[in-house]
């Protein structure tokens, strides 16, 4: 099950996702915007993300107009890695090192054609394992 969401600039490609999505035989769950009038990134992007955190969802995709609000927003939930991608490289870098389950993507920057071959490429991505991986903790300095 894949969870999608978006905000009111991100539905267009959200359907249009989904309908690839659905080619592909994925099952999709819609978490809205469900029409062009204004509404709040955030609501949809948190939503996505619970229902991945919580196992409703296997994985998720989240789309506003530049993708980092829905991104910062996605990873606030424990047990999310979300990642904004703008090419397929880091599409499936972000699931292959990082193991990223929710994709944030830039309706602004990107093409249908383009969010396509992002999607493919993370979708065809698996995490490669703990070896190599990029999934250390850093030590922060004391005071901060």
């Amino acid at each position: 099950i894949i969870a999608v969401g978006g905000d009111h600039g991100g539905f267009k490609m959200k359907e249009e996702l989904k309908g690839v999505l659905g080619d592909l035989g994925h099952k999709v769950q819609d978490f809205g915007a469900y029409s062009e009038e204004a509404v709040d990134y955030p609501d949809f992007a948190h939503a996505v993300a619970r229902s991945v955190a919580d196992g409703v969802s296997d994985v998720g995709i989240i789309i506003d107009g530049a993708g980092v609000g829905s991104a910062m927003t996605a990873n606030k939930v424990p047990g999310v890695r979300a990642a904004l991608s703008v090419d397929a490289a880091t599409a499936a870098g972000a699931r292959k090192w990082n193991d990223a389950n929710v994709l944030a993507l830039s309706l602004r920057l990107l093409s249908e054609p383009v969010a396509t071959e992002i999607l493919d490429a993370w979708l065809g991505a698996s995490y490669s394992g703990s070896e190599g991986a990029s999934l250390a903790v850093i030590e922060q300095p004391e005071g901060r």
